[in-house]
Order: structure tokens, then C-alpha cells, then sequence
């Protein structure tokens, strides 16, 4: 497994298995297939409610908890500092380990400044190696990065071969900050990747598919990619991709593929954050 560095110094998988809308009832046999195929980045959230599932199958899975890198997030609900410090201890018990690889805040709503110094202070107590954001576009995260102490370490946000992220490059790089990818596959409105002729094309020279390709793209590039499916066969398929590398050239062409700089979710809309903060803050 490839891996990056984050500015901290914590190594981190390129490549991780996503548990967004996996049921409670569900996600304990696919996180215990998903590293049965070898992932070792889990990723969850408070907000999928399937964080237990996710540490009864770490707990059983028989791999050292220090081979795993789990990630989960403060959703909005338990936003501000004596909220979400009780949210981190409730994660802790419910992932049934000591410490959390990657704490991220979820939405850029509601007190997250007050998230981020409960966020700080786990960090330095190390019940958490790194924290970070997730779905902060270029102009909200400048604004939470410029201001806080520890810088985030990650932001994860949608990103594939269609919603590349162009835009928020140098803001990130400004700040240290690698990019998480949800949705490396589609997903929110976006169709057509896995059948895409252009990367199914690019694939025949591999023996690879035109996912693999996608996924491909995004890891070497250094975006870390946490595709999520419910079938080991296809966690496998999604699993093997680092037995071969695109060139350039193809590279290129990938990158001509962008439809959309800051995804399909709009994360500006005004009735959706209202959305948001009414039904969860």
C-alpha cells in the first residue's frame, strides 16, 4: 500500500474503504471484508451511525489496531468545544479503541472553532494523531486555516476524474493540507465513471478497469481515495491498483475530464446549509 505524509508526520494509506451510507447492520461484515481484501484506512462518521459496526469488525478482524488508520468525523450536531469533546470520547467507545489516525470536523457550519480547539486538545492528548476538515471549498477553509493554531492536516472533500478540485490546490498546499476524496467514483450526481470509454480505453493497456483507472489518477496524484461498495468482489477490483502507473500522457487526458471545480453538492447554497443547521445543529 502506497502511502503520504502528512504534515505532521503521520503516514497515511492513499487508498481506503469508505462506510457512507453502509447500514449499521451492514457495515460490520463490510469493513470485515474490506480488510480481509487488505484495506487499512476505514472511513466513518458520527453521521452514519455506524460507528460501532466499524469497531466490532477492527475489534474481531484479528489486524493490529497500529495497522489501521480509522477516520471519522464531528458531525454538526456536536459542534462547539464541550459538545464535541464529549462526541470524540463517544467515537472513541463506540470504534472501541484508545485513539482516533484522522479526526475531521464534517460540514463547515455551526461552531467549528469551538470543535477545533476540542479537536486541539485531543490531539495533544493523543486520543487523536491528526485533525483536519471535511467539505471546507477554497474561500472557508483559507478563512478556518488562517485563524486556527494547528493547521488542518486533511481536507476531504468530492473529488474524481469529473470533480477534480482545481480550484482549492493552492490553498491547500498553502497550508500544508493534503485532500481526502469522498465519492472517487461518482456518486452525488455524478454518473458515468465507471463506464467511461476514455478510461476503459486507457485501462486495456493495463488489464485494468475504467475504475481502477479513476482511482489510479486520484492516488498518484496524491489524493487519498476512500471508495465505498457492499460487494468483496468489487472491494478487491478497487483494492488493486498499484501494480501499475499512468504515464503522462494519460494523465493529461484524465485531467481534460473535469466537469466541475467545487462538486456537485453545494456547499453555498442557502437552503441547503439551512437545511443543514435546522435539522442537526
Amino acid at each position: 500500500m502506497e502511502t503520504i505524509k502528512l504534515s505532521n508526520g503521520v503516514e497515511m494509506p492513499l487508498l481506503g474503504y469508505g462506510v457512507f451510507q453502509v447500514s449499521p447492520e451492514e457495515c460490520e461484515r463490510c469493513v470485515s471484508d474490506a480488510l480481509s481484501v487488505g484495506y487499512r484506512l476505514i472511513d466513518t462518521a458520527q453521521a452514519y451511525y455506524n460507528e460501532e459496526g466499524v469497531g466490532a469488525a477492527i475489534t474481531k478482524s484479528g489486524v493490529k489496531r497500529e495497522e489501521i488508520f480509522l477516520t471519522t468525523k464531528v458531525w454538526i450536531a456536536n459542534a462547539g468545544e464541550e459538545k464535541a469533546a464529549k462526541s470524540i470520547d463517544e467515537s472513541l467507545r463506540k470504534l472501541q479503541t484508545d485513539y482516533i489516525d484522522l479526526l475531521l470536523i464534517h460540514q463547515a457550519y455551526g461552531d467549528v472553532f469551538g470543535s477545533w480547539r476540542a479537536m486541539e486538545k485531543a490531539y495533544k492528548q493523543g486520543k487523536v494523531r491528526a485533525i483536519g476538515v471535511s467539505n471546507f471549498q477554497a474561500a472557508r477553509f483559507f478563512d478556518f486555516a488562517h485563524y486556527v493554531d494547528v493547521k488542518p492536516m486533511v481536507n476531504q472533500l468530492q473529488c474524481n476524474v469529473l470533480i477534480q478540485q482545481k480550484d482549492i490546490d493552492p490553498v491547500l498546499d498553502e497550508f500544508g493540507t493534503r485532500m481526502m476524496a469522498w465519492g472517487p467514483l461518482g456518486g452525488q450526481g455524478v454518473d458515468g465513471i465507471v463506464k467511461n470509454k476514455v478510461l476503459a480505453d486507457i485501462g486495456k493497456n493495463y488489464g485494468k478497469s475504467a475504475a481502477q483507472v479513476a482511482l489510479r489518477w486520484l492516488t498518484q496524484r496524491g489524493i487519498v481515495a476512500i471508495p465505498k461498495s457492499s460487494h468483496k468482489e468489487r472491494m478487491a477490483q478497487n483494492f488493486d491498483i498499484f501494480d501499475f502507473s499512468l504515464s503522462a500522457d494519460e494523465m493529461a487526458l484524465i485531467a481534460n475530464m473535469n466537469q466541475h471545480d467545487t462538486g456537485t453538492v453545494n456547499f453555498n447554497d442557502v437552503p441547503f446549509v439551512k437545511y443543514l443547521i435546522e435539522t442537526y445543529g
